[in-house]
C-alpha cells in the first residue's frame, strides 16, 4: 500500500513540478539506520516536488554536525534536542532544528543477563561518553531504581554526579557507535538505538528496559541558523512528517522508533 502510495505521491509531482524544471540540491548528514533509511524512503517524493536529496551517511556523531556548521552539507538528521545544545555550548555554533522526526527509545543490553534483576552488585556498566547520552543513560538507570543523581532532572548529568550507587555499579564511557561491540566485555551496556538497529539488536524484544514514548529525546532536522529557512529544506520536513512516513515507522520499525509528529 505504501509503495502505491509513494509512486502516486512521485507521478503527480512529476506532473506539478513539470518536464525540464531545474532541480535543487539538498545534502543531508545522516547516520545509516534509521535515518538513511528514512531519508531514502522520501526521497523519490522530494525529486518529483524538484528537490534532489543528497544522502552522507556517517557513523560518528561530530561529523555530521560540524560539516553542516563548515557549510559542506546543508543539514543532518541524527540527533536529539539535548545533544544539539550540547554541542552549540561546546562548539560555539549556532544549530537549530526545523522539525521533529521520531523518538528512538534509549535501551539497556546485556549478553550476560537476561533480567536486570540479575545484575551483581559491582557490575561493569557502558555508557555512552558524549553529555547529552551519558545523562539520558543515567537517567534511565536512575528510573529503574539502580542509582540516584545529585539533580534528577539533570540532561548533562555524568558519572561524577551519581550520589547513590547502592550495588557499587563501576561505569566505562565510551564512544556511543562503539558499544553495541563491547557487549561481550561489560554486564550492561546503555545503547542509542540508531546503533542497536545497526548491530541487528531488536529494542524492543533484547533491551532489558527501554524509554517509553514519553521519552523527551525526539531525533530532529538541523541545520544553522542561517539557512532554517531554506525552501528545499521545508519540503523535506515536511516529507518527513507526513502520514506516509508515521505509517511506515509504524510498520518498519516496530515500536524499535516512534514517530514525534
Amino acid at each position: 500500500m505504501l509503495k502505491k502510495l509513494t509512486a502516486l505521491v512521485v507521478a503527480l509531482g512529476t506532473v506539478a513540478f513539470g518536464a525540464g524544471a531545474q532541480a535543487e540540491t539538498l545534502s543531508v548528514a545522516a547516520t545509516p539506520v534509521p535515518h538513511a533509511e528514512l531519508l531514502e524512503f522520501v526521497k523519490p517524493g522530494l525529486a518529483a516536488e524538484g528537490v534532489d536529496l543528497d544522502i552522507k551517511v556517517f557513523t560518528d556523531y561530530v561529523q555530521p554536525n560540524q560539516q553542516v556548521i563548515d557549510g559542506q552539507i546543508d543539514s543532518n538528521f541524527f540527533q536529539h534536542k539535548p545533544y544539539m545544545d550540547s554541542f552549540n555550548k561546546e562548539h560555539g555554533s549556532e544549530l537549530v532544528s526545523v522539525g521533529l522526526v521520531h523518538v528512538e527509545p534509549f535501551g539497556a543490553y546485556s549478553q550476560k543477563i537476561s533480567d536486570i534483576k540479575d545484575l551483581k552488585d559491582g557490575a561493569l556498566v557502558a555508557l555512552p561518553n558524549d553529555p547529552s547520552n551519558g545523562a539520558r543513560a543515567l537517567l534511565l538507570l536512575q528510573n529503574q531504581g539502580l542509582i540516584k543523581l545529585k539533580d534528577p532532572d539533570n540532561i548533562l548529568a555524568t558519572a561524577r554526579d551519581v550520589a547513590e550507587n547502592p550495588r557499587k555499579l563501576k561505569f566505562k564511557e565510551l564512544e556511543a557507535a562503539t558499544l553495541p561491540r563491547i557487549l561481550p566485555d561489560v554486564d550492561l551496556a546503555l545503547i542509542n538505538t540508531n546503533y542497536a538497529l545497526e548491530a541487528g539488536l531488536n529494542p524492543t524484544e533484547d533491551a532489558l528496559f527501554i524509554e517509553d514514548e514519553e521519552s523527551p529525546y525526539a531525533n530532529l532536522v538541523a541545520t544553522t541558523a542561517a539557512n532554517k529557512d531554506n525552501p528545499a529544506l521545508a519540503k523535506l520536513v515536511q516529507a518527513l512528517q507526513s502520514d506516509a512516513v508515521r505509517e511506515h515507522i509504524l510498520e518498519q520499525y516496530k515500536g524499535a522508533i516512534v514517530p514525534a509528529f
